[in-house]
């Protein structure tokens, strides 16, 4: 009986950590698509747009390196996470 309460437990935790996994991935797509629309619109910019362009650019790089990062730290890989873009979020999350 004891045994059973703690893998519903473990179960619990493992739950609690996929999901904040799952944030995490999302966050690193939706960042990786907002870096590439900075991108196309920095390529058509004029005048004073091309500073904020930049600066947007910028920031989104920052913070996807730190997503990266914080995938890195808790055993995600890129490769992992191209193919959960690749199949899409519902199905992969």
């Amino acid at each position: 009986m004891i045994y059973e309460k703690y893998i519903k437990e473990n179960n619990f935790f493992n739950k609690k950590e996929d999901t904040s996994n799952s944030e995490l991935i999302k966050s690193i797509i939706k960042t990786r698509e907002d870096l590439a629309i900075a991108n196309r619109n920095f390529e058509f910019a004029e005048g004073e747009l091309i500073d904020y362009y930049l600066y947007q650019i910028k920031a989104t790089q920052s913070k996807y390196n730190y997503l990266l990062r914080k995938a890195k730290q808790v055993g995600l890989f890129v490769s992992m996470i191209d193919d959960m873009e690749i199949k899409g979020l519902d199905e992969a999350i």
